[in-house]
């Protein structure tokens, strides 16, 4: 099972697998938010993200995706091209995507461009995933999209994605207004004199968090993500959703369905609930209008928590795969099972970066993935 680019599926019949599986029973991938603590810059977080998506590699995950958000001080991933162009240049095996590029905030000719732009810089390591959720507050989407009507975006994300294939395909028929326009780096290079084809074009994905991205991608055979992390209850409808609505196409013969799971793991079971519960507190304080870094554990321990706000946490908290490396593996294995998920796409959450590298680390040796040199 294969997508028009060329990247075998890690399920694919054909025995092949994209990803050292070890003890894993799904492919195992990173999720990386690139998160700022308090006490760390940007670019404390930036070189992170690097050494991060190193050790993914050297350790055997699949791939390794950032995501779009905007005016959240705790989240530096508003520019998804420009992370991935970076951990291109310090990669060389693993796959880099966007989980995702919201693409009601662009036009899909500056992503076809953009991801084109990255498939040159790394040929046939691209994932572009697409979400069609602003990935921030109503006010900072219409100073993106200037514009106020968000809802029509939204509801313009079936015909933004059909212009992004096409842009990406360099495929609008004669008589579009649009015929004439080319993406570059796209398809037309190989139509040129002297041209040659390239080998791969970025492999669509879409995300999401409800049913409408779910039906979506099943109707067009696409592969489909779920942000299980942050919408657990919606994952098994959205799932069977996805896999009723599937049809066969080009780029996938049968369902491909990848969830987003927040886990960390530490040596210690108090370790690891300790790291997870700043990301807890960053996370309520984004749902109650008060965004800001990533808290210490210190400070996440001594919150005074009212009655409401240890309710939003511990719910919080439950959706979280979090211990020692065996209850971490127990709990992703149950995961994988009770949702039938072809991928696993692990994010961990903490102030600062040694304990989520810590925590890849043990997650891949809970599994036995290999230890590259």
């Amino acid at each position: 099972m294969t997508r028009g680019s060329g990247e075998t599926l890690p399920d694919g019949g054909d025995g092949i697998r994209g990803t050292a599986l070890g003890r894993a029973p799904v492919p195992l991938s990173v999720l990386d938010l690139v998160t700022v603590g308090a006490g760390h810059t940007a670019s404390d977080a930036v070189r992170t993200s690097v050494e991060l998506a190193r050790t993914a590699e050297r350790r055997g995950f699949h791939r390794y995706w950032v995501a779009e958000h905007h005016s959240m001080p705790g989240v530096a991933s508003s520019s998804p091209a420009v992370l991935l162009a970076h951990l291109a240049a310090h990669t060389g095996r693993i796959r880099l995507g966007s989980g995702g590029v919201m693409l009601p905030n662009h036009a899909p000719l500056v992503i076809a461009e953009q991801f084109g732009t990255l498939e040159a810089m790394a040929p046939g390591r691209i994932d572009l995933g697409l979400g069609r959720a602003p990935g921030t507050d109503g006010a900072t989407a219409a100073a993106l999209r200037r514009t106020e009507r968000l809802r029509e975006g939204a509801e313009d994300f079936p015909q933004q994605l059909a212009e992004l294939t096409r842009f990406l395909d360099d495929s609008f028929p004669d008589g579009h207004r649009y015929a004439a326009i080319h993406a570059v780096p796209g398809p037309v290079q190989a139509t040129s004199p002297g041209g040659v084809q390239s080998a791969h074009r970025p492999p669509l994905w879409l995300l999401g968090s409800s049913g409408f991205s779910a039906q979506l991608a099943g109707s067009l055979g696409l592969p489909f993500a779920f942000a299980h992390h942050f919408s657990a209850a919606n994952t098994l409808p959205a799932l069977d959703l996805y896999r009723a609505s599937f049809r066969p196409s080009e780029t996938l013969a049968e369902p491909y369905a990848l969830i987003g799971v927040a886990a960390l793991a530490a040596e210690e079971e108090g370790e690891a609930r300790r790291q997870v519960r700043t990301g807890a507190l960053s996370m309520l304080r984004l749902r109650t209008g008060r965004p800001g870094l990533i808290p210490t554990p210190e400070e996440a321990a001594a919150h005074p928590f009212d009655e409401t706000e240890r309710h939003f946490v511990d719910n919080w908290l439950g959706n979280v795969v979090h211990g020692t490396p065996d209850e971490v593996r127990r709990g992703l294995d149950e995961l994988a099972g009770r949702t039938g998920a072809d991928e696993l796409m692990i994010t961990a959450n903490a102030h600062g970066g040694a304990a989520r590298l810590r925590s890849y680390e043990l997650i891949a040796d809970a599994y036995g993935l290999p230890a590259e040199g």
